[in-house]
């Protein structure tokens, strides 16, 4: 019988529904999940995803490539896992490059990018 691999994903945290578009925060070089601690505690009634990019904290195991185009497939993969139809992107300098890089393929449910000390991917 055949096998299907499944591709690996990082580790990711979706913490709760809520309303609106969720938020999905990507972290900054260094960062993990638990970057955005302070910030999702807030935003009780948003529905909000955390995740660890592949390199970083839980997903440091994970193999290579660590490109910004990896990381940027990674997360479109996470969002499909997750069944985000609804979603905003909020990446903080590394995450907001890999941000740029998902908005480019223009994929169904990014509603928007929310971009902290970025530059150009």
């Amino acid at each position: 019988m055949p096998t299907i691999d499944q591709p690996v994903l990082p580790a990711y945290d979706h913490h709760r529904q809520g309303t609106g578009p969720t938020l999905v925060f990507l972290h900054y070089w260094g960062g993990s999940a638990r970057t955005w601690n302070l910030v999702t505690d807030h935003l009780a009634d948003r529905g909000v995803l955390t995740l660890d990019l592949r390199g970083w904290s839980r997903s440091s195991d994970l193999p290579g490539p660590y490109t910004l185009h990896q990381l940027a497939d990674d997360t479109l993969a996470l969002v499909a896992d997750a069944g985000l139809g609804d979603y905003v992107l909020v990446g903080h300098s590394m995450g907001g490059k890999v941000a740029q890089l998902v908005a480019a393929t223009r994929p169904a449910g990014l509603r928007g990018l929310v971009l902290v000390g970025s530059a150009p991917a």
